[in-house]
């Protein structure tokens, strides 16, 4: 299994963070609809600001395979079924045999396939996530499209880098 990919896909919330929520591209209104400007930004121990960031961003990339990646839902249906990962075991025969016939482990596994399923995890769970805490904070609905926007971006390129690199042992 290539591991070294999700710390790897966990810095592409940073690189889109770094654009996405620039002056010059949304971070204006970014900063109008939270009430922060430069100068507010700048305080702050941007050291564990960043790292934590990063941190989190990692979990994220280590969760988002069992919600883009279709075989990792095959893995847990049988994990627990004596013979899962003995190699001559009749389970494990029955699902190399399906496999051959079906192309299984290999069905859905593009970019394009795991970029749609992260940007529709954003959308739907994430955007409603932001959705019911801008209601609580009494924040305008741009705050939410905005962060909406960017994780969708975000999400979707974790989700395609995962779905179409990630090795599944």
């Amino acid at each position: 299994m290539n591991w070294w990919l999700y710390p790897l896909t966990a810095l592409i919330p940073m690189l889109v963070g770094s654009i996405y929520y620039n002056e010059k591209v949304v971070g204006g209104m970014w900063m109008k609809a939270t009430g922060l400007d430069a100068e507010k930004l700048q305080r702050g121990n941007m050291a564990v600001i960043f790292g934590m960031a990063y941190l989190f961003s990692v979990l994220i990339a280590l969760l988002l395979p069992f919600l883009v990646i279709h075989q990792t839902s095959i893995d847990s249906l049988f994990m627990m079924q004596e013979g899962y990962g003995v190699a001559e075991s009749a389970l494990m025969q029955q699902l190399e045999t399906l496999d051959t016939t079906t192309g299984m482990y290999d069905l859905h596994r593009s970019f394009g396939h795991g970029f749609f399923h992260g940007a529709l995890m954003a959308i739907a769970f994430v955007g409603s996530i932001l959705a019911i805490n801008a209601l609580f904070e009494r924040r305008r609905w741009n705050y939410v499209l905005i962060h909406v926007g960017y994780w969708t971006i975000t999400l979707g390129l974790m989700g395609g880098v995962l779905c179409a690199f990630l090795k599944i042992a």
